[in-house]
């Protein structure tokens, strides 16, 4: 996969994880790579920017003595979802029509 592709679905990935409640890095990473590799590696540049762009937040809690960083998905993350979702409707159109013309469907233009 092209990886400004796979980028950019994996910061989605990352936002619709936090839809379901606040989490930290590990579980993230845990939950994401059920459907789609993650490492901690691109992990947390990926949460940098998130954050930067004020798609997530973050607050940290002492757990077993450490620190640990959890994110929280903001109005404007659950509104780049939206905005991926129907990009990606553009893109099965796109798909869907690389897809009929390999397989030797005809051209619609006239």
């Amino acid at each position: 996969m092209d990886i400004q592709l796979k980028r950019g679905i994996l910061e989605v990935c990352v936002l619709a994880v936090l839809t379901r409640g606040d989490s930290y890095g590990y579980q993230i990473i845990k939950d994401v790579s059920e459907y789609i590799e993650i490492s901690e590696s691109t992990l947390y540049p990926i949460l940098r920017r998130l954050e930067s762009g004020k798609l997530v937040s973050f607050y940290s809690i002492e757990h077993n003595g450490r620190l640990r960083k959890y994110y929280s998905i903001t109005e404007l993350g659950r509104q780049r979802i939206d905005e991926f979702l129907e990009e990606w409707k553009e893109l099965l159109k796109v798909y869907n029509f690389i897809t009929k013309m390999k397989d030797g469907g005809e051209n619609d233009q006239n």
